[in-house]
């Protein structure tokens, strides 16, 4: 389909992914660089940024769940692949089979893991999971001791590879009073761990890993063998205060754009849409083709705007599954076909988040599969 015929597309830049990956990768020029992928490579397309991560040099990737990890192998993905999320121990075959590394931290799954490589004859590449305040996934650290024993018995076990281990910081991306304290606090434990487990049990790992975007761009201390930034490889900072004056100038990978489908005149004072919740203020408005099935957040009725032949025009009513309306001046020339951004150079992504009182990760991962990626050459 020419992209003058479709309704509605995401544009994706790949010249700014490289750039966002060879400035992320400056900030930790002597780890690792591990590429978070997961969700769709957070609605930018996981299989081609994974090949175009793979062509720039990326050592790792990671996705979060066997399902992710599967479609990069079958398009040909041939990196380290690190699920990140929970995998059903009758699923440990696949894993295996696949050549995934898993997060491990529950004796059920290492087991099953490492059964299914005994079984074929392999080695299963594990990485521990050690949960230093976050409260999602991961041997618990508060007592290192206690955590090395747990974690060195999941070693113990046959036909594993413990390649890495790692922990995920709660709020190195916050800029409240107690965030710093807190994420060093974590890393603090992390390190205990590490130590209790190389003194107590003679155990060492290949990849140490902890830097979220936040740690990358505020605590490169944390930086340690692997680096695995997310939001930021796409452009964008998991918070204002992570930019800093002298910040690697991330571009955005992303713009949402759809096309005028109609421009229709209105009395004055006209309700619009669902709930009658707007009425017209002027006399026209444009029919856009983009709702919230195609990922415009709902949250947005009202509240947010597109950006249209050089103005800013507002959603006027309750955004649609599959379309919305927005209010235009009586000065603007608008005809069908027009072109009108969502998000993108014109109108921040971070601008329409925080009108719908969400983070930019939820809209970039909120782009449905139908709405077409389209790669814009440098």
């Amino acid at each position: 389909m020419a992209m003058e015929t479709m309704r509605t597309w995401a544009e994706i830049y790949p010249g700014h992914l490289e750039h966002n990956y060879r400035a992320l990768r400056a900030c930790a020029p002597d780890s690792r660089f591990l590429g978070t992928v997961k969700a769709n490579a957070y609605g930018h397309g996981a299989v081609p940024t994974a090949r175009q991560l793979q062509a720039l040099g990326a050592d790792y990737l990671a996705v979060a769940c066997l399902a992710e990890g599967r479609q990069l192998r079958e398009a040909g993905i041939t990196l380290p692949i690190l699920i990140l999320g929970l995998t059903p121990p009758d699923e440990a075959d696949e894993v295996v089979s696949l050549n995934l590394t898993q997060t491990v931290f529950t004796p059920e799954l290492a087991q099953a893991l490492s059964d299914a490589a005994g079984a074929q004859r392999t080695l299963a590449k594990i990485h521990l999971a050690v949960d230093t305040g976050m409260g999602r996934i991961g041997v618990l650290a508060g007592d290192p001791q206690a955590a090395a024993s747990d974690l060195a018995a999941l070693c113990s076990l046959p036909h594993l590879h413990p390649e890495g281990i790692f922990t995920h910081f709660a709020v190195s991306d916050d800029p409240a009073p107690g965030s710093e304290d807190y994420t060093m606090l974590q890393f603090t434990r992390f390190l205990d761990v590490i130590a209790a487990l190389r003194d107590g049990y003679h155990l060492s790992f290949e990849i140490r890993h902890c830097a979220n975007s936040g740690a990358v761009l505020q605590y490169p201390c944390t930086a340690m063998d692997m680096v695995r930034p997310g939001i930021a490889l796409y452009g964008h900072y998991p918070d204002p205060c992570t930019e800093g004056l002298d910040g690697p100038g991330l571009l955005p990978v992303m713009s949402l754009k759809t096309r005028v489908a109609a421009v229709r005149p209105l009395p004055v004072g006209t309700p619009v849409s669902y709930g009658c919740t707007a009425k017209t203020e002027t006399g026209r408005i444009a029919v856009l083709p983009i709702g919230y099935a195609d990922g415009l957040h709902r949250a947005l009725s009202n509240q947010g705007s597109v950006y249209l032949n050089g103005r800013t025009v507002p959603i006027l009513g309750r955004i649609c599954m599959d379309m919305c309306m927005v209010s235009l001046p009586d000065d603007l020339p608008v005809a069908p076909g027009d072109v009108a951004e969502v998000f993108g150079e014109n109108l921040p992504l971070e601008q329409q988040a925080d009108l719908a009182g969400t983070i930019s990760y939820e809209l970039l991962c909120a782009v449905a599969p139908r709405v077409p990626r389209i790669r814009i050459p440098a």
